[in-house]
């Protein structure tokens, strides 16, 4: 092929090709953004912590309702204790006895808002993710969500340094 013999120039080649280079800059940038934003405001890398933010949240919710039967389900992630109740030791009883009159806060829980999370234990995600919860305007409560069987508990192994 020679220049005097060249192909014509096909313009609508040239801007799906221009279009597909910035859209994968764009995809890239918004990749990247978003992975970084999400840990550095504290929910985990991609915001990989947000499920279990949204579970400790119902699990306060439903504390705040009174629902104590609903609450422990989520603490043991089992919507369904109450047809085997007998595979718990840790009994309903006892769970509405630590979450109202023996409360972490030493009080009723009447408002909460989950303020940041990170993951914990060791692998690429960790074995759990622990969640501070500002409860009743100024308690700090750490839950720690363990990730292989989706339960609940308290104390965190840790407490987490913010404002």
């Amino acid at each position: 092929m020679t220049l005097l013999n060249a192909p014509e120039f096909d313009e609508r080649k040239e801007n799906r090709k221009r279009n597909v280079l910035v859209g994968s800059g764009i995809l890239v940038a918004l990749l990247v953004v978003t992975g970084i934003g999400g840990f550095l405001l504290g929910h985990g890398w991609f915001f990989s912590n947000l499920p279990a933010e949204h579970r400790v949240s119902t699990f306060f919710t439903a504390l705040e309702a009174k629902d104590y039967a609903k609450a422990y389900g989520i603490y043991m992630n089992d919507a369904e204790w109450a047809q085997h109740p007998q595979k718990y030791d840790y009994t309903l009883k006892r769970f509405t006895e630590d979450w109202t009159s023996s409360s972490p806060i030493g009080a009723e829980i009447t408002s909460h808002h989950v303020d940041i999370s990170k993951t914990d234990g060791s692998g690429a995600f960790g074995t759990g993710i622990i969640v501070a919860v500002r409860v009743n305007g100024d308690h700090k409560l750490f839950m720690f969500y363990i990730r292989k069987d989706g339960t609940l508990t308290w104390p965190a192994p840790h407490e987490l340094g913010y404002d």
